[in-house]
């Protein structure tokens, strides 16, 4: 129950962010969004529908498609981003900036929209629009989720210059752009996770040093040693970034000649291992 807590509480901070972003910084300024958030966008300007209504029903619509290919936290997880998202989307408008200098909002803009995605998905949610496709894309194919939100974005992006004008949709363009890396950037430094393989003729003591201090499953590999014809036994370790840094001091600590191979894992699979995402 303290998990769904943690996980809805930020939920709702990382909602807050992305309607600020659209209400403050990207509407104001005429700049466009991917997605669903283009349309509605798009809708604000050509037909003035409200933002909230037509995040609410579209995203409503392609939620359907997340409880056939996601899990069912992540699903529910999103329906409380889209209601969140609605809501403050639909909260009135403070104060309206408006500065010439329109790369400004685009920038920022972006910031704060990668920063807002980063967080509701690392609460295990989605903004449902292109990140079910592309969490769904991330989940079967590897990609990063910034990346195939990317992807998806620009599909409704580039089109919406016939509306937004060719100006704003290349500043559309370069928002998406900066979101995508804020994102992969933040999923990378806050969910990342890592791979270990330790080769040490004291592996029974690393694997079990792991296991105790971490509560994390090890895997043995057998391997044999090319020019010595040797086996041996090879540990293998999956952590997030967190984790990283003490998993390496322990194992040094335990045998300083350890060959320690560590590499960025973009994926993981598993019953218990999908915790580590």
């Amino acid at each position: 129950m303290k998990h769904i807590l943690r996980n809805a509480l930020f939920i709702v901070l990382g909602a807050i962010f992305y309607a600020v972003a659209i209400n403050y910084l990207l509407i104001p300024s005429r700049i466009g969004e991917g997605g669903v958030t283009g349309l509605t966008t798009i809708g604000y300007y050509a037909l003035n529908i409200p933002p909230a209504l037509t995040n609410l029903v579209l995203n409503g619509i392609i939620m359907l498609i997340g409880f056939r290919f996601l899990d069912k936290a992540t699903v529910f997880y999103s329906l409380w981003a889209v209601a969140c998202i609605s809501l403050f989307l639909h909260l009135p408008v403070l104060f309206t900036y408006h500065t010439s200098q329109t790369i400004i909002p685009a920038i920022f803009g972006g910031v704060l929209m990668g920063i807002a995605m980063g967080v509701i998905l690392r609460a295990n949610g989605t903004i449902a629009g292109s990140t079910i496709l592309a969490k769904i894309v991330n989940k079967y194919l590897g990609i990063k989720n910034g990346t195939a939100t990317l992807m998806f974005d620009l599909c409704v992006a580039i089109p919406s210059g016939f509306i937004i004008g060719f100006q704003n949709m290349l500043l559309t363009v370069l928002e998406l752009y900066v979101s995508a890396v804020v994102l992969n950037m933040y999923l990378d430094r806050f969910g990342a996770k890592r791979s270990l393989m330790i080769i040490s003729s004291k592996h029974e003591a690393i694997a079990s040093a792991l296991t105790e201090q971490f509560g994390q499953g090890v895997t043995m590999l057998k391997a044999t040693g090319f020019h010595s014809g040797t086996n041996q036994d090879v540990v293998y370790f999956i952590c997030t970034s967190k984790i990283w840094p003490q998993a390496l001091s322990l194992v040094s600590s335990l045998d300083a000649n350890a060959l320690i191979v560590a590499d960025q894992v973009r994926s993981v699979r598993g019953v218990h291992l999908t915790k580590l995402l």
